[in-house]
């Protein structure tokens, strides 16, 4: 499937479960460059990422990966190409209760294309749990208007066996 460790990138919108995804996946601490928010902080999310959380996670026996959280605010975007290098695919995270989670999708997928067109991508929606009558719908347009071939599955960042499913998914779709 790869030689080595596989690194893999979480990526998406400011408070949709990146770095709450990590941590539940993770087998020690992860490195996190979480700082206070001084904007838009909300209840429940007060501090945001300005480089990257890292991680490693075994898997089996003989599968290790790295995982990296990206910043999700624009004015880090600098950042995502750096810590892209040598990644192997993208779990996009997206924020049910965003209303505009289409366009959100969207805008990810081609921003992390524009790093590496070959990306591979799983993509998983958190806080569906909140949204009475929650959809697919607006992300999978989104997903057939990038001409990605993406699954699309709603999860909660804090459960790790929901978070390793999205991985396990992930590196089937690179085998």
């Amino acid at each position: 499937m790869f030689d080595g460790p596989a690194k893999l990138l979480f990526a998406g919108p400011v408070g949709a479960g990146k770095t709450t995804a990590i941590r539940s996946l993770s087998d020690q601490e992860p490195i996190s460059t979480d700082v206070p928010m001084f904007e838009g902080a909300t209840e429940g999310k007060t501090t945001t990422t300005v480089a990257f959380d890292y991680s490693t996670i075994k898997l089996d026996e003989d599968t290790y990966v790295h995982i990296y959280g990206i910043p999700g605010q624009e004015h880090f975007d600098f950042m995502r190409p750096i810590v892209a290098d040598g990644a192997l695919g993208v779990i996009l995270l997206l924020d049910a209760t965003s209303s505009t989670i289409g366009d959100d999708c969207e805008h990810w997928l081609t921003s992390m294309q524009s790093i590496r067109p070959d990306f591979h991508f799983v993509i998983g929606v958190s806080k569906t749990d909140v949204v009475s009558n929650f959809s697919l719908g607006d992300i999978r347009a989104a997903i057939r208007r990038c001409g990605v071939n993406a699954p699309a599955m709603c999860i909660d960042p804090r459960d790790a066996r929901q978070c390793s499913q999205l991985v396990r998914a992930l590196l089937l779709g690179l085998a």
